[in-house]
């Protein structure tokens, strides 16, 4: 008699976790009542999303509240097809929030509330069915580490744990001033350095992952170095408009340039250039191959509306190589 596979127990290939929340976008200042529209976002649901889009295994297991945004978020990550398996509801505390308004042009103004949330509560415990289940890769942010000394204790777990068993460990430092400081960025994830593989930071963040002073002009090539000596494997250097650069412990580097792309929402890019530079990784695909769809995928999101709406399947990868005003019949 043949079985159902319990795929509780299978590997996926990306395994991440922390905050999402209920988003309430506006297209203008709140201040005169503008319309909303209700999504969800979270940095590495985001990631999960993307890559589950490009035909990847990604498993979210972080927390949501027993409440209506908590089950629009799992309905959603399910839709998309992120496991949730290992997802936990705290009944005793809501779902995160946030709102987005676009202030004036395309600058956006982010707040949230995010106190005393259901992912506050996130203990390594929580972790653990997800973490023995496996996975290829570990993906991790800064954020959740900024959410109460609880999650930075299951992320510093997580991270050894992952470590230990041979998977590729992925940080994006995503640093969220509104969250906490660079120095209390800095004393936070230092410590995980020695367990990182894959380090993806923006230009401006990388003092807060060498303990450099904010205050002295930035020199990537001294931070990256110092990077590689902590142990990190590869070091991505996400620079927005102007594209990204690769750097590993071998000597090799890579600059790509940025898509040109109509910018309509810059919110959520780095977090699809995460998903692919991930998605490369787990395709084998070279350094600069990686890089090129990193950098495919926050051209997507830029030129989309919402954090990851727009981001493609992977037929749709070629898309953005189409002439303007292209009807694709």
């Amino acid at each position: 008699m043949s079985s159902i596979p319990d795929t509780a127990r299978v590997p996926v290939d990306v395994l991440t976790f922390g905050e999402t929340m209920l988003a309430a976008q506006l297209p203008g200042p709140l201040a005169v009542g503008a319309e909303a529209r209700t999504t969800i976002a979270g940095a590495e649901s985001t990631v999960a999303i993307g890559l589950a889009r490009l035909g990847h295994r990604a498993a979210w297991a972080g927390l949501v509240g027993d409440d209506e945004p908590g089950r629009l978020i799992l309905r959603t990550l399910r839709g998309e097809g992120v496991d949730t398996t290992h997802a936990g509801v705290r009944p005793e505390a809501p779902t995160g929030g946030m709102l987005r308004e676009r202030r004036v042009a395309d600058l956006v103004r982010v707040h949230y509330w995010r106190s005393h949330s259901a992912a506050s509560l996130l203990t390594p415990s929580d972790l653990a069915p997800a973490l023995d289940t496996g996975a290829r890769v570990l993906h991790l942010t800064g954020i959740t580490c900024a959410l109460g000394p609880g999650p930075l204790e299951a992320v510093r777990a997580a991270a050894a744990h992952a470590h230990a068993h041979g998977w590729t460990v992925a940080l994006d430092v995503n640093h969220r001033r509104r969250l906490w400081t660079a120095e209390d960025a800095s004393t936070a994830l230092l410590p995980l350095l020695e367990h990182v593989t894959v380090l993806i930071a923006s230009d401006d963040e990388l003092p807060v992952v060498t303990g450099a002073s904010t205050d002295r002009p930035r020199d990537e090539e001294a931070a990256v170095e110092a990077l590689l000596a902590a142990g990190v494997r590869e070091v991505v250097v996400k620079r927005g408009g102007e594209g990204a650069a690769f750097h590993d412990r071998n000597g090799s580097r890579h600059a790509v340039p940025a898509l040109r792309v109509p910018v309509r929402d810059t919110v959520g890019a780095g977090d699809a250039f995460c998903a692919g530079y991930l998605s490369g990784l787990l395709d084998g695909l070279p350094a600069d191959e990686r890089l090129d769809r990193a950098n495919t995928l926050g051209a997507f999101a830029v030129a989309s509306d919402g954090d990851w709406e727009g981001l493609p399947r992977r037929d749709e990868l070629h898309l953005l190589a189409a002439a303007p005003g292209t009807t694709i019949r």
